[in-house]
């Protein structure tokens, strides 16, 4: 029982010299203490602390021999953080300061791979998303060969899904308002198609191709009779190109169901 008590204040008595320290540093006057603890800090996981003690001092080093440490482990440290915000206008500042320093190529990175992890929801504005396929297309364009080169070009693949799923989404509410206050099923063929045209290797590709055949059909079944039989020819058109480029999808059934329809007006 002693042995414990013994190990028990000696932790609070280590966190309590830890945290003294922290404020020292916090009330000093001296960047290269705040830069010593701070490199403590990080390999220590407490990037929280390793940030709050140079944010303040990180200037100070401009055209100095540590600026580079410095920046580049402020922003290291908002990473590890999760703040990705942060750490990205970080690196930007670092990856312009430094264009050929010894952490560009993992600044660049980092920035680009920070505001990945941070992009939102699809439903919500993506913004954020496009700043990270920019920043990482960047990356690869100056690192082509780094080792970080198909991590990128996954995170790459992963964020246009992403904005490809909001253009399904906005395509697919458009088909479902059909003819409400005017011909909505031409504006999710058009957003379909631009989606298509901006994400030609998106796995949502098949299912905006489907919103375009069924906008199609619905569009002509509510055409005037005079321009019934052209429509369902575009019914038609429509369904040969899913067919022969999805054979086996699993909407064959519905696609199929919608030519045997346009079939018939076609051959009055």
């Amino acid at each position: 029982m002693r042995r414990y008590t013994y190990i028990y204040m000696l932790l609070s008595a280590l966190l309590l010299s830890s945290c003294g320290e922290y404020q020292r540093v916090l009330k000093s006057t001296d960047p290269d203490y705040h830069l010593e603890f701070a490199k403590r800090a990080f390999e220590e996981k407490k990037y929280t602390q390793a940030a709050t003690a140079l944010e303040p001092v990180v200037t100070v080093f401009k055209g100095t021999e540590k600026a580079e440490d410095a920046l580049y482990l402020l922003a290291l440290s908002n990473y590890e953080n999760k703040d990705y915000e942060t750490s990205g206008t970080w690196f930007k500042t670092y990856y312009n300061r430094f264009p050929k320093g010894k952490y560009t190529e993992l600044a660049r990175y980092f920035c680009g791979y920070g505001y990945y992890l941070d992009s939102p929801d699809p439903q919500l504005d993506q913004t954020g998303t496009l700043l990270a396929i920019q920043e990482l297309q960047s990356f690869l364009d100056y690192f082509p060969r780094s080792d970080k080169v198909s991590l990128a070009q996954n995170a790459i693949f992963e964020l246009q899904d992403k904005l490809t799923l909001k253009q399904l989404e906005n395509a697919q509410l458009y088909y479902n308002l059909g003819t409400y206050l005017g011909n909505n099923y031409e504006s999710a063929i058009i957003v379909a198609r631009n989606a298509i045209k901006d994400y030609p290797y998106s796995k949502y590709k098949e299912d905006l191709e489907l919103i375009i055949l069924k906008s199609r059909y619905q569009e002509a079944r509510e055409s005037v009779d005079e321009r019934k039989a052209d429509r369902f020819r575009e019914v038609i058109d429509e369904y040969y190109s899913f067919i022969n480029n999805y054979p086996d999808s699993p909407h064959r059934e519905e696609a199929e169901n919608i030519f045997k329809i346009a079939s018939k007006y076609t051959q009055e």
